[in-house]
């Protein structure tokens, strides 16, 4: 029987610029293979091979996907035995902390032939320029939209009930965990749920909660308290000693957007745009934010005022996209060099190696 996937982002496109979790989502690992070399060297291929012949071997895994690219992925983690291996060129570059020991570098560049990537070497130099540039503009035009979201935000504020809030957070937490408690210390994992990619937003609830029993979907407005009370529900885990995997808004990573605790069989999240989904399991429950904790009518009696921020938020949002395909685009022209420069035939054997490190370390295990 195959093995399960478990997909996420460990890097965003946010307002606040490339955002990463890499540290956390890496934590723990006793095996990390961290792969170097230009783009178009074919290290989301390798992560992809091995992770493919991973859950053919029955294990689950955990795919890091791409924020800045949807056919690719930054890394394959084996969370059963602790063994990764990530993409280490940036944005995301990783730092070792035991090299040699846990962290193994694996340079792709063996596998270019240098002189045909010095004869494009002016281009190579002037794109990458553009890309980077490109990517800049990106997070700048997020960083309005982010502005203009807040305005929205403050419409809703002004006409919240934070007692009644904080009272919805205290029922759900005692609903969560009762009296239950854990001596061990709880292990937290951060991560993205979705994120702005060339393609649009894109999420993976439904992928990560598809074995949770209990779902709850929060709805409400921007400024109803969806974000702080999830910080609070996972403050509460983590003082009770249950792991928790909290996932960050890739929007403002300041934010969240879902707490899950698996070993009680929860997950909460954010169900409003980019992320709406509705219940469709009978055990499926709605937490409705707007109803408690927002004055009645808020909506239309400040319709006008709604319609005139949420004008420039989506503009922005998609100016962003658009500036996120453009870098794509460019990213591309910049692959072509390198994969005319490659030797696929050495990457694959630098593929069939790792893999049987892990199947050596698998054994040893098993």
């Amino acid at each position: 029987m195959k093995g399960k996937v478990q997909n996420f982002y460990a890097g965003g496109n946010t307002a606040k610029g490339f955002h990463s979790l890499y540290d956390s989502a890496l934590e723990g690992l006793e095996r990390l293979f961290i792969l170097k070399g230009g783009p178009g060297t074919g290290k989301s291929s390798l992560m992809k091979a091995v992770g493919e012949k991973i859950i053919n071997k029955g294990l689950n895994i955990e795919l890091l996907h791409c924020s800045s690219d949807n056919e690719s992925i930054d890394g394959v983690i084996i969370p059963e035995y602790r063994i990764g291996i990530v993409d280490g060129t940036a944005p995301h570059v990783i730092e070792p902390k035991a090299p040699g020991v846990i962290e193994e570098y694996v340079n792709l560049g063996v596998a270019w032939d240098s002189n045909k990537l010095q004869q494009h070497k002016n281009e190579i130099l002037i794109l990458n320029e553009k890309i980077s540039a490109t990517f800049q503009t990106a997070y700048d035009t997020f960083a309005e939209a982010l502005k203009a979201h807040d305005d929205i935000e403050d419409i809703y504020i002004s006409n919240m009930d934070f007692n009644e809030a904080n009272k919805l957070t205290d029922e759900l937490i005692s609903r969560f965990y009762g009296e239950n408690s854990d001596t061990k210390q709880a292990k937290i994992k951060h991560r993205f749920l979705g994120a702005a990619t060339p393609n649009g937003a894109v999420d993976f609830i439904q992928n990560l909660t598809e074995d949770i029993s209990k779902r709850y979907f929060i709805k409400g407005r921007a400024g109803s308290g969806k974000s702080t009370m999830l910080k609070k529900i996972a403050a509460a885990g983590e003082e009770r000693g249950f792991d928790v995997e909290v996932y960050h808004c890739g929007f403002d990573p300041n934010s969240l957007d879902m707490v899950i605790v698996r070993e009680l069989d929860f997950a909460i999240f954010d169900s409003t745009a980019p992320h709406e989904y509705f219940p469709d399991r009978d055990s499926d429950e709605i937490i409705d934010m707007y109803t408690r904790c927002i004055a009645p009518d808020t909506d239309e009696k400040f319709a006008t005022e709604i319609e005139k921020t949420t004008k420039p938020y989506k503009d922005k949002m998609k100016e962003g996209i658009s500036y996120l395909k453009e870098a794509k685009a460019l990213r591309d022209e910049l692959e072509d060099y390198y994969i005319e420069a490659m030797d696929f035939a050495k990457v694959e054997e630098i593929q069939k190696e790792i893999l049987e490190e892990i199947e050596r370390l698998i054994g040893k295990e098993t």
